[in-house]
């Protein structure tokens, strides 16, 4: 457990089912793609973070207020494979304090 007040906790639910508690700094201006690969998670994040394409797909699970989906966001999840009404890209979800504890379930590919 981290005492440090720039580590928030975030739960990431694979393709398999398993469950990662993962620790996100909120300090170092990463998006949720980010993380779950720095973590070795089954994320392409293809185009490097600018919503151009849906290979950071992944479904939010926890009840936690995020921003809006922008107009590009909205436009790749518009092309993506089994969307629902919960999904997001993983890099335009900026780690920060506000999303501490956020669990998110990796969307299936294809």
């Amino acid at each position: 457990m981290s005492n440090d007040p720039n580590i928030i906790k975030i739960i990431v639910e694979d393709r398999e089912g398993e469950r990662h508690e993962l620790d996100g700094p909120t300090d170092m201006n990463m998006n949720m793609m980010e993380l779950c690969k720095s973590y070795e998670l089954p994320v392409e994040g293809t185009c490097g973070g600018m919503a151009m394409c849906a290979s950071c797909h992944m479904y939010v699970t926890s009840d936690h207020e995020l921003p809006e989906r922008s107009d590009d966001e909205e436009d790749m999840l518009d092309e993506a494979f089994n969307v629902e009404d919960n999904s997001r890209l993983g890099c335009q979800i900026k780690l920060c304090n506000e999303v501490d504890g956020l669990e998110v379930k990796l969307a299936p590919v294809g």
